[in-house]
């Protein structure tokens, strides 16, 4: 079967195959938030002629489905279709999807003054070749050539072994060996021919909600592509805790771990084969992840972080190889992984931290990352504490009717006339809007507030609503956009996602603060972490409830900031280091046993506050 699409290019669909994986096939990848469940609603398509089975509609409404549209992951052809794919369903692979800018990462690695010192180091060798006088084996061989050279007690695994006549008579006994140090020990990685000056590495951010990769020139510390995706273990649950579930009381940590080493490998296979890369000669990688994706990631149980005292099996991990990991890059690849500090705050923030620097300044800083879990750092130079309080993936689109990631096409700004009620919107790229991430949600409830039409409950006020707000299949919703081609809004259900959302970040600001004996005005700088930091708007955050009411000069926005770490990390032994240190010197407070987090995140449920005091200038703009 063909389906051809409204781009001119014709794609095959085998029998069985869902149009979702045809597509993935040819390198059309769409967003598929839910893992192809069905669920999440993102991966719509409108049929424009031809028929196709569906067995799920999943969020698409009447008016979407009458129009042709259907869920790709869904939807199976009965023959030859002519399709139409929207730009909102489209997942872009490269930079217009990253979350921290290639340039603004190489300058931040330059601020450390920090030579560039990969995990693996190399040394060039010329081997005399064997013959009837000197007939040792060829290991005793190289081994007798790195003694000379001061490099002595190396170990050589067997699949190193298994390549190593070939390696050394391919290009007559001239050759660069890699090796890399850990807890001591030396062991060698691979065998390049003389001369060949191919060196990459791959920094890879695994969050809850999506996964980032970044090719890197291990050279000169380059970046030479990102790639990003959502995480495809979505499909078992949005939050850490019903993966978890999944993994041990489902039997699913082997599906759970296999589905985001699937993620890594689409992504550098796609990054690879666009610069004409061979997968060998990617040669260490970096991971930074929460404490449970890391877990998952190497198949280690993470049962006991659901679970009182909340114990990891494991905070501090040894550099295993991308073989066990079953990533495809050179099989004896090293793989750093951020270290953990306990069952909630993990290697992203690590990384965080790290990049931040706040853990080098005297000033009492507040480090933010807010996306699905909401982690939360506070200190400098002197302490450091942090805790983590679950916001849920909101905020990067899931569970939001028209969310989406902050990409082209997103509305990431929204501004409401009091008067006329009539809403005007910011798209990032000036296109026309396919749907609003973060950042708009944040201005658009926030405006929606000032002007009325909401209450501080998060309710609609439909008297003071104008004609925007609409019932549509069921649901109250307020519309931002709408054209020919459709339509724009936030339904009451959304809007209270979001306010639960923010009420467990500031719930968790406002209790690590009160244990340490401090007030928010103790607070000197706020660094924010997470996708759409880029675009938002502090002084609506602040309205939202979610930031603390300071000084709009205080806060200072670092984008994805885990896999800024990861790359960090990727390139320097001191950064390494330093990431290490870091790790041990963090405490972490647990506020899921606190008995004042409820209380915190209930009052924290309003917009902004029940308590006024704590926003004063939010207050001022009520009068």
């Amino acid at each position: 079967m063909n389906v051809r699409l409204t781009t001119g290019s014709t794609i095959e669909v085998n029998e069985g195959e869902s149009l979702l994986a045809a597509l993935k096939r040819y390198e059309i990848y769409l967003v598929a938030s839910c893992g192809g469940k069905g669920s999440c609603g993102k991966c719509k398509v409108r049929i424009i002629e031809g028929d196709a089975g569906c067995r799920s509609f999943g969020k698409l409404t009447e008016s979407e489905i009458d129009q042709g549209y259907v869920l790709a992951c869904t939807s199976f052809p009965e023959g030859d279709l002519h399709l139409d794919i929207p730009d909102s369903s489209r997942l872009v692979v490269g930079e217009k999807i990253a979350t921290q800018k290639a340039e603004h990462l190489h300058d931040l690695l330059e601020s450390f003054d920090v030579e560039i010192s990969p995990m693996l180091k190399t040394i060039s060798l010329k081997l005399p070749p064997p013959s009837l006088d000197d007939n040792i084996s060829d290991m005793e061989r190289l081994r007798r050539a790195l003694a000379d050279t001061g490099l002595e007690n190396i170990r050589f695994s067997h699949g190193f072994s298994r390549s190593l006549a070939e390696a050394l008579r391919d290009p007559e006994w001239e050759i660069t060996k890699g090796y890399f140090e850990d807890l001591g020990f030396r062991e060698a990685v691979f065998i390049k021919s003389h001369g060949h000056q191919k060196r990459f590495g791959a920094a890879v951010d695994i969050g809850t909600t999506t996964v980032v990769v970044y090719l890197v020139d291990l050279t000169d510390g380059k970046v030479v592509d990102v790639g990003s995706t959502y995480n495809s273990q979505m499909r078992h649950g949005d939050d850490v805790i019903t993966r978890i579930v999944y993994a041990t009381e489902g039997g699913g940590l082997t599906e759970l771990r296999e589905t985001v080493v699937s993620d890594i490998n689409d992504l550098l296979s796609v990054l690879c084969k666009r610069h004409k890369i061979n997968r060998k000669d990617v040669e260490s990688l970096t991971v930074a992840g929460n404490t449970t994706m890391a877990h998952l990631f190497w198949g280690l149980n993470p049962e006991p972080i659901r679970e009182e005292p909340y114990i990891p099996t494991i905070n501090s991990f040894p550099l295993w190889k991308a073989r066990t990991a079953g990533i495809n890059a050179n099989t004896e690849a090293p793989i750093y992984t951020l270290p953990c500090v306990a069952s909630y705050v993990g290697g992203d923030i690590v990384a965080g931290v790290l990049a931040s620097k706040m853990h080098h300044k005297e000033e009492i800083a507040l480090f933010m990352d807010i996306g699905t879990n909401g982690e939360i750092a506070l200190g400098g130079s002197d302490w450091l504490v942090a805790a983590a309080c679950s916001a849920g993936p909101c905020f990067e689109g899931a569970g939001i009717r028209h969310g989406m990631r902050a990409t082209d096409g997103a509305i990431e700004a929204v501004s409401i006339d009091p008067e006329t009620l009539e809403p005007e919107v910011k798209v990032i790229g000036g296109e026309r809007p396919h749907g609003i991430c973060g950042s708009g949600m944040i201005d658009a409830i926030s405006e929606m507030f000032l002007a009325g039409v909401l209450d501080q409950k998060g309710k609609f006020v439909p008297e003071k609503s104008g004609s925007r707000l609409r019932k549509i299949d069921s649901d109250l919703e307020y519309i931002f956009h709408e054209d020919e081609e459709g339509y724009v809004g936030l339904t009451e259900v959304d809007v209270e996602n979001i306010i639960r959302a923010k009420a467990a970040i500031f719930a968790g600001v406002s209790l690590i603060l009160t244990n340490m004996g401090l007030t928010v005005e103790d607070i000197q700088h706020v660094y924010i972490a997470g996708g759409f930091g880029t675009y938002l708007d502090v002084k609506k955050a602040i309205i939202l409830g979610m930031l603390p009411d300071l000084p709009e000069e205080k806060f200072s926005f670092l984008g994805n900031t885990s896999v800024a770490g990861a790359y960090l990390t990727l390139l320097s032994s001191d950064l390494r280091k330093e990431a290490e240190e870091v790790a041990s010197r963090m405490t972490y407070m647990e506020l899921s046993v606190s008995g004042g987090f409820m209380d915190e995140y209930m009052s924290a449920m309003f917009l902004p506050h029940t308590d006024m005091s704590k926003f004063p200038t939010v207050a001022k703009l009520l009068k």
